[in-house]
């Protein structure tokens, strides 16, 4: 997508988006790419769309959501390595550490509520946010430490709906429990697990196959995901859509 002017953009995404006058400024949005290895391969976790949502209808998506500030406050087993931390704190003008720390435990939060899975520690946990209380239940302390940052993407002007979204990715052994029903929301209505490869060729948005693309070329040379690696970070300015690395 490095290159393309915003009418190529629209013409890509025409079926992802509403279009139309939305918020000047991009809502913080979190997403988690849940990673497997199987054998030479590494799988994604996807999850498809209602068709019924304004925002990427029907389309194979991580597990994400809006950034819900308070979530910065909920007690983690394990913080964020320091090197991602600096990482996140160093995105946006609005930028600290609180922040950096609620988009981590939102994008576990939603990972929870939309795929049923819960990431973090066996042990005692208590919290009074009832977006949380699943984790209280089944006694899952969230941990924030095996998470990498690894890529961030602003919604192109001209969306009903623009998000400042921040990738990150975690590997599966730090899925503490998967409920059967899966999450409480249910808005994926199809969980799958797929080869890298064979996701950027399922139904989903130009601009997570743009990302699926960098983090397999990421994985080559750094398979465990390392902290403080290089973050791509694609915007549009002065009608071409850019990609800066953080």
């Amino acid at each position: 997508m490095e290159g393309w002017t915003r009418g190529e953009i629209d013409r890509a995404e025409n079926k992802d988006f509403a279009l139309g006058s939305g918020p000047k400024r991009p809502r913080d949005a979190a997403t988690l790419i849940l990673l497997d290895r199987q054998g030479g391969d590494v799988r994604v976790l996807m999850g498809r769309r209602s068709r019924k949502h304004a925002f990427m209808p029907g389309k194979f998506v991580f597990p994400g959501g809006r950034t819900d500030p308070s979530d910065s406050r909920i007690d983690v087993v394990s913080p964020l390595d320091p090197a991602e931390e600096i990482k996140l704190i160093g995105t946006g003008s609005r930028a600290s550490a609180a922040r950096a720390r609620a988009i981590a435990l939102s994008a576990i939060r939603e990972t929870y509520e939309e795929a049923g899975l819960l990431i973090g520690r066996r042990g005692p946990f208590t919290t009074k946010k009832s977006d949380w209380l699943g984790f209280a239940e089944h006694g899952i302390q969230p941990a924030l430490s095996g998470l990498r940052f690894v890529a961030r993407a602003i919604t192109p002007p001209g969306r009903v709906r623009r998000f400042d979204t921040r990738f990150l990715s975690v590997w599966k052994d730090e899925v503490a429990l998967e409920l059967e029903d899966g999450g409480p929301t249910h808005e994926l209505e199809e969980l799958v697990w797929l080869p890298i490869s064979d996701a950027k060729e399922a139904d989903i948005p130009t601009i997570t196959r743009t990302i699926l693309g960098d983090l397999e070329t990421r994985l080559l040379t750094d398979p465990e995901l390392k902290p403080g690696g290089e973050v791509p970070f694609y915007y549009l300015r002065n009608n071409r859509f850019q990609r800066d690395i953080l």
